[in-house]
């Protein structure tokens, strides 16, 4: 079982590496870190649970936020409308994006991220991305508000961004380009 303990924080290496592509088929080793890696999730949005283990709620976890330096990453995530999306994903990538962008109306958190970060993070507001599923089946996902964010938010991870160097130093409520009054959450 992970717990925040397995849980890499900001600082270590690992975080800034661009993770490797999961030659696929995937070994059952990867598979079952991916599907430890979603139980995790589960886990920290169970209150007794997450009680009981010290876990911080999350909804989305790289490879690398548990030292592996993998391209894999889990989202476990209810939208805005209250649509459950449930994902483990081996090799995940934007292939494209809109022109509109987003941002969390309350900024951004990280598992790996052990202080607050004040500041808006641009985000594209839809994004379609190509990855494959735990049996090595292709996929396309087209995604928009909330977990657009958090699938970009993931993707970072394994190109070794952390959501605060999307952060504008010099203005960190500068609302960013492009953004419709109804694309805030």
């Amino acid at each position: 079982m992970i717990t925040m303990d397995d849980i890499i924080r900001e600082g270590n290496p690992i975080l800034r590496q661009v993770a490797k592509e999961v030659p696929l088929p995937a070994t059952e080793d990867e598979k079952n870190t991916l599907k430890e890696m979603l139980q995790f999730l589960k886990n920290s949005q169970d209150e007794t649970i997450a009680k009981k283990y010290g876990l911080r709620a999350g909804i989305g976890l790289a490879a690398p936020q548990i030292a592996l330096s993998k391209r894999m990453i889990a989202l476990y995530l209810d939208d805005e409308n209250g649509k459950h999306y449930e994902y483990m994903l081996f090799n995940p990538k934007i292939i494209s994006h809109s022109i509109e962008n987003t941002y969390l109306d309350g900024g951004e958190g990280c598992l790996s991220v052990d202080r607050e970060v004040p500041g808006f993070v641009p985000r594209h507001a839809r994004v379609k991305v190509s990855a494959f599923d735990l049996n090595g089946k292709p996929l396309t996902l087209r995604l928009k508000g909330y977990p657009a964010i958090a699938i970009q938010h993931e993707i970072d991870h394994l190109d070794g961004i952390l959501f605060y160097d999307r952060i504008d130093k010099k203005d960190p409520f500068k609302i960013p380009d492009h953004v419709e009054e109804n694309n805030i959450y």
